[in-house]
Parts: C-alpha cells; sequence; structure tokens
C-alpha cells in the first residue's frame, strides 16, 4: 500500500501571496479529494506534490522517497494531469501518447506499443487514435490527459480540477474512469467541485486560504452534521435578515424560489425544518467556520 506524507508545507509567492500554509496531510492508497474553492491553494499544493515547484519549508515522503531531495525517483512513479496541457497541433493521439511515453521511460518499442493501445482503450479513445488531439472535445482531452498520466505504470497519480467544463455525460464517464485506476494506488484529486469528492473519494480534506480546515471521511463529516443543518423557502426581500440573524452557511436558487441552509443545534427559527446533511453543507459550514466542535463524541 502506497503512502504519502504531507508534513508543516508553506509556500509564499513573490507577491505576497501565502499559497500554502503549515499544510499536512496523510493520504494513503486510494482516491483522495482535496476540496476548495478557487484561490484556496489546491493547485500550489499539486504543483508542489508533482516536484514541479519547492516549497518555502516542509516536508513531502512518498513511499520512503524525501520528495523535497530527491524529486527525480519520485518523477519514475508520478502521473500528473495540470488544470491546463497543451498538446501538439496536428498530432494523433497515437503518436503523442507514444512520444510521451519514450519521454516517461518506456523505451522498449514493443512494450511501449501495447502500453500505448491498451491505454486507448481504457480511456476509451482507441477508435479515435488517428485523429489529432487539438481536435478533442474538453471531455475527450481530459480522457487523454489521464491515458498520458497512466504511462508507466505510476504509483501516485495528481488530477487537478479534472472534470471542470465537462458536460454531465463526460464527467460521468471521467469518474468511471478515476474510480477504476484509484483502487490500488493513490490518486489525489483536487477539485472545487463536491460532486466530485462525493462520487469518488472515501477520504477528504478541505482547503481554504492554504490551510487545511477539515479532514476525514466524507460519511463520517456529514453524519457529525446530522440534526444540524435546516432548510426553509424564503422570499428573495426577506434573504438579508436571515442572514443577518441566523448562521446561514448557503442559499439555493430553485424554481424562483429561494431555499436557505441554516446550522444551528435547535430549530433556528419558525419554518425551518431538519434534514439530513449532504457533503455540500459540510463543505459550506467549514469554509464559513461554521463547524460544530466535537468533544468526547458530542457535538457542542
Amino acid at each position: 500500500m502506497q503512502h504519502l506524507e504531507i508534513t508543516d508545507l508553506c509556500k509564499t509567492y513573490k507577491n505576497g501571496v501565502k499559497a500554502l500554509d503549515n499544510v499536512s496531510l496523510t493520504i494513503s492508497s486510494g482516491m483522495f479529494g482535496l476540496l476548495g474553492p478557487n484561490g484556496a491553494g489546491k493547485s500550489s499544493l499539486m504543483r508542489t506534490l508533482a516536484t514541479l515547484q519547492q516549497p518555502d519549508s516542509g516536508q513531502i515522503s512518498f513511499d520512503g522517497i524525501n520528495v523535497l531531495q530527491h524529486p527525480e525517483q519520485l518523477r519514475m512513479q508520478l502521473g500528473y494531469l495540470p488544470q491546463d496541457f497543451g498538446v501538439y497541433p496536428r498530432v494523433s493521439a497515437l503518436d503523442l501518447l507514444d512520444h510521451m511515453a519514450v519521454l516517461k521511460g518506456v523505451l522498449n518499442k514493443k512494450q511501449r506499443k501495447e502500453q500505448v493501445a491498451a491505454l486507448l482503450q481504457q480511456t476509451n479513445l482507441y477508435t479515435e487514435r488517428k485523429r489529432a488531439v487539438s481536435s478533442f472535445s474538453g471531455g475527450m482531452r481530459q480522457r487523454f490527459g489521464i491515458a498520458q498520466a497512466l504511462l508507466g505504470d505510476p504509483k501516485l497519480i495528481i488530477v487537478d480540477e479534472p472534470t471542470a467544463g465537462l458536460d454531465p455525460l463526460e464527467r460521468n464517464r471521467f469518474h468511471d474512469l478515476l474510480s477504476e485506476i484509484g483502487e490500488n494506488i493513490v490518486v489525489l484529486l483536487s477539485t472545487h467541485i463536491v460532486e466530485d469528492v462525493h462520487d469518488l473519494c472515501s477520504e477528504m480534506a478541505i482547503l481554504a486560504g492554504g490551510k487545511v480546515i477539515l479532514k476525514g471521511k466524507p460519511a463520517s463529516l456529514t453524519q457529525q452534521l446530522d440534526g444540524m443543518i435546516w432548510k426553509k423557502i424564503v422570499p428573495k426581500s426577506a434573504l438579508p435578515v436571515y442572514q443577518q440573524t441566523l448562521d446561514v452557511i448557503s442559499t439555493r436558487l430553485t424554481g424562483g424560489q429561494i431555499t436557505v441552509h441554516a446550522i444551528s443545534p435547535t430549530q433556528p427559527a419558525e419554518g425551518f425544518e431538519s434534514f439530513y446533511p449532504e457533503l455540500e453543507d459540510v463543505y459550506f459550514s467549514a469554509l464559513f467556520g461554521k463547524q460544530p466542535e466535537v468533544k468526547g463524541g458530542v457535538i457542542c
């Protein structure tokens, strides 16, 4: 079983932005979701883990490898799908993946041919293998990105915002693909889409302002809020009053009406109904600093 250990990682850019603020995480084999809003520091953490930038301080260890001291050892075991990646124009998926396999160190021609064909099959791109990747749709390009990330049988795969902009069908295909590859290796999924973490990940952390503000199992974190989340449909004109007087964690516009979600140990106001929380409620309550304290198994 693979093991990634991140300890007290800090990174401040030249413009003064503190992207990572003492980030510590322990990640084992399987799908791990890193959830956070845009600008939370997720991509900075992904680039640091992928050895594309050095932190100011802290440690990263993967299966006994000191990643900061020996980045080349991690790169041999790493598959990385960044948020945006470019492709050569007019180069087919088959030729481009073969070229990337050479760069990844798969030098045996027969072995490389078999691996490239297998990955194109796995990502459902084999029938399109002779098409230029630059002509692919967003979803197809993301699947190609996973194919290149899987070259060389990596033990750690990092995917950064992989489903942003995908239509529902492509998003489901991508989910199926990620869940398939995430059974025996470490897959770190960085996203701001709560449903991605809910659907795929057995462990998660929420990052905001460069800090880890919550971590655990999605089911356990949701259960901790049971009995604490309330909702009510309210007129738009009344929304400011509720936001000023209650701990409102989110609002949703549904069918032209606004549903208010509030956190409280008791009914916060007349007309509010309690319901079993969703992971989105966990996410918003953490972002707004409304997570209840748990002492001795009792929510306070």
